[in-house]
């Protein structure tokens, strides 16, 4: 199957829409993907390349109203956005296409955020708060605030989605200003909050207020509590049915996730136990769980069996979620706040009974050492203590998202390209009660790994104080003493 084949095997288009006019959009990606209610595709119409917006299903003619008035708003405003060349009707099935412009070379700010140093993603979130100052100013307010609703070319920023478009109620305008801002600083890393009275002061010039140390304050704590709100929303519920990201099939034998860019079937589910019962895959052959590294699909993987030990066991697990969907969940929720981990591509649940089931979690599998490895091999002295400063980054951000993983012994953290990948999350959580002495657990649990290595804990030391340090909180370097990291 090809790469457009894939991309379109689920929507009820071909590769040719002939719309009502006559004129036909020949598509050649999907961008997004909402079904029985939208598509966004990059195609060619009329001789040009354009992006176009597909609504069909019950509401269609609703949502592309809505998307139209909120494209007409923006450039009544004069605030750049991809210009709307077209609205035609289409009948197979029956919908509405909205044909846009394509700004192009032009990433969107999602793709461009990670190709940029600390500088130029400040910079660029610079320009983001002084666009969002502008909808502001027009009385418009973008309710779908994402990275990814925002095209970057040159200097310039093109806002996109007009569905999100709506006129900012004057009675309850300031608070909702500051919501929305809030929403797009909780795009920023959990490290990168230091920035929030910076940019604020922006957002305050363009808008002509005053800056309030006390505003700023609330901002940086709303940003944390959208942030943890809308990770939690997508890891826990949004990856459990069909979205953009991944593909749902239920069955009377099998619960699937499967994400979008993977080639599996239920017939690869139906084989897994193969893989793993060939001693030339096997990683681990416990009780608990079974591992091993396999080409699947085409794609090198690591599948993890979670076992169930007897009738005991499964009738405990059954009106409980799998450690499989746990990790399931946290590996997207992961990287929704930008913590490397490898890419989670299916869940996969037995179902044949009424009692609790085997099941499977794959993921990409990383060629790396673990940081126990990584350390044991003859590395230069500095290049240790960037490595260990990165692992101690990360501890950092767990802690400032109060996130505890449960189980960091060293073969749970990979070092690819100088940077840690968190492995092994079925004990992680997000928020848990008591979550200090579980963070404290998580540090003294970690330094154990080098117990007798008096030299990789002296740099370990360091790189702790030094990450924990950065952000003059006492309250955070109070926990590496009572750690035993001072």
């Amino acid at each position: 199957m090809s790469e457009l084949s894939q991309s379109l095997a689920d929507i009820p288009f071909g590769q040719q829409l002939v719309l009502a006019d006559g004129s036909a959009l020949n598509i050649l990606s999907i961008k997004r993907y909402l079904p029985k209610r939208r598509v966004v595709c990059r195609g060619i119409w009329n001789g040009q390349t354009v992006f176009a917006k597909l609504f069909y299903g019950k509401e269609a003619a609703r949502y592309a109203a809505r998307d139209k008035a909120g494209v007409l708003a923006l450039t009544k405003a004069h605030i750049k956005t991809p210009a709307l060349l077209a609205e035609v009707p289409f009948v197979t099935p029956s919908g509405i296409a909205l044909i846009f412009e394509a700004i192009e070379p032009a990433p969107n700010a999602e793709m461009l955020w990670p190709t940029l140093n600390a500088s130029l993603r400040q910079a660029l979130m610079v320009q983001l708060v002084t666009t969002v100052a502008q909808h502001h100013k027009a009385h418009l307010i973008q309710t779908d605030l994402y990275l990814k609703n925002f095209l970057v070319q040159d200097h310039t920023i093109y806002t996109l989605d007009g569905d999100g478009i709506r006129n900012l109620p004057f009675l309850m305008s300031k608070r909702q200003r500051l919501h929305n801002l809030a929403m797009l600083f909780s795009k920023m890393d959990v490290i990168e909050d230091e920035w929030i009275n910076r940019l604020y002061e922006v957002y305050c010039e363009a808008m002509r207020l005053p800056f309030s140390v006390l505003m700023a304050a609330q901002l940086g704590q709303l940003t944390r509590q959208i942030r943890a709100k809308v990770s939690n929303n997508y890891a826990d519920k949004k990856v459990f049915r069909n979205c953009t990201d991944v593909k749902v099939t239920r069955s009377a034998i099998y619960f699937t996730a499967v994400s979008r860019d993977y080639l599996f079937d239920e017939k690869m589910a139906q084989s897994l136990d193969d893989y793993l019962e060939n001693p030339a895959n096997n990683i681990k052959n416990g009780h608990t769980c079974t591992i091993a590294q396999a080409q699947l699909a085409q794609q090198s993987v690591v599948i993890k069996r979670y076992n169930i030990k007897s009738w005991i066991h499964a009738v405990g697990r059954r009106f409980r979620k799998s450690r499989a969907a746990i990790s399931w969940a946290n590996a997207h929720r992961l990287i929704m706040v930008n913590i490397s981990t490898p890419k989670p591509l299916a869940l996969v649940e037995e179902r044949a009974q009424w009692l609790a089931n085997r099941a499977y979690f794959i993921t990409e599998f990383v060629d790396a050492p673990d940081v126990a490895a990584f350390f044991a091999q003859p590395h230069a002295e500095q290049n240790k203590r960037d490595v260990a400063y990165q692992v101690a980054q990360l501890f950092y951000r767990l802690y400032l998202l109060k996130i505890s993983h449960g189980d960091c012994k060293a073969s749970n953290i990979k070092i690819k390209d100088g940077k840690p990948v968190l492995l092994d999350l079925d004990a992680m959580q997000a928020n848990p009660c008591f979550f200090e002495q579980k963070h404290l657990k998580d540090l003294r649990r970690f330094m154990r790994n080098w117990v007798n290595d008096a030299e990789t804990i002296a740099i370990f030391k360091a790189a702790f104080v030094h990450a924990y340090d950065e952000a003059d909180d006492p309250w955070s370097q109070s926990l590496l003493a009572r750690a035993g990291i001072d």
